[in-house]
């Protein structure tokens, strides 16, 4: 009986992140502005992580949290450098010199 109940919950969570994912694609790639599409992204990569998390209890293994992290990781960098690049038109502070 509670199988039965964790496969509902385990599917409609699946359903319903599925459905947020399209609403964010949606707004990606309809997105008016730059700004608009960083947040849809940022948005998309949290839904995918829960799907990814999902997908880690339905197989019932830990080896796909270290994709979630990797997710994390590169979602949140893409985000700073493209807010970035938004605000001051350049993504790396070129006022500093090399020194060999």
């Amino acid at each position: 009986m509670i199988e039965m109940f964790t496969q509902i919950f385990i599917i409609s969570a699946l359903v319903i992140f599925g459905m947020a994912l399209l609403v964010c694609l949606v707004r990606l790639i309809k997105g008016p502005t730059t700004a608009d599409r960083v947040v849809s992204f940022d948005a998309s990569s949290a839904v995918v992580m829960s799907i990814v998390g999902v997908m880690s209890v339905i197989f019932n293994s830990v080896s796909y949290l270290d994709s979630i992290m990797l997710i994390a990781i590169i979602s949140f960098v893409s985000s700073v450098s493209i807010s970035r690049f938004i605000g001051e038109g350049r993504v790396f502070n070129g006022n500093h010199k090399r020194h060999r």
